[in-house]
């Protein structure tokens, strides 16, 4: 099973190159199969990570950056991959 982790943070006035190359200097361990990272307006972060593992595993994820950094709470969202 291919599971996706979604991790989206916003960064806080100005900071959008800083939680970015936050974001690219984390390291998973173990990695994952996959890993994209995506910026959108209003200073957004996004990483999808993908997994060969249940559902429920136990994987291991971004952390919450630091308060100087972000402007709120991390969202963060689970998705299986399914056939078509």
């Amino acid at each position: 099973m291919t599971v996706a982790l979604m991790w989206e943070a916003r960064a806080v006035e100005g900071g959008g190159e800083r939680l970015l190359a936050w974001a690219r200097g984390r390291r998973l361990d173990p990695a994952p199969l996959r890993r994209e990272t995506f910026r959108a307006p209003a200073d957004r972060v996004l990483v999808i990570t993908w997994w060969d593992a249940p559902y429920d595993a136990d994987l291991p994820e971004l952390p919450e950056p630091g308060e100087d950094l972000v402007r709120r709470a991390v969202h963060r969202w689970r998705f299986e991959a399914l056939d078509d």
